[in-house]
């Protein structure tokens, strides 16, 4: 892979990354899975653990490749907070 496609792939591992703490302040300061969709979520940490494992495979451990186990963290985050938010929408329905 060229230096240049290796720029533009960490940016958009970047531009990814700068979105999921806002996603994560959401799920945690609303309680709520509106506007959340599980599988959607799901395909993103699948096509992050598939770039790790490419990265792995070419044995390219250039920028972006590092800047992939952030993002997947957070996508588990924000797994996490969906199910305890599943978790509080059911317990309000039943009071």
């Amino acid at each position: 892979m060229s230096n240049t496609a290796n720029v533009f792939e960490t940016i958009m591992i970047i531009c990814f990354g700068l979105s999921w703490p806002m996603s994560i302040e959401r799920s945690w300061k609303s309680c709520s899975t509106n506007g959340k969709s599980l599988m959607f979520m799901v395909f993103i940490w699948i096509g992050y653990v598939c770039g790790i494992t490419s990265k792995i495979l070419m044995h390219n451990f250039n920028l972006a490749y590092w800047f992939y186990y952030p993002n997947i963290i957070m996508v588990s985050i924000d797994i996490s907070l969906y199910f305890r938010n599943k978790k509080i929408e059911r317990a309000k329905a039943v009071c």
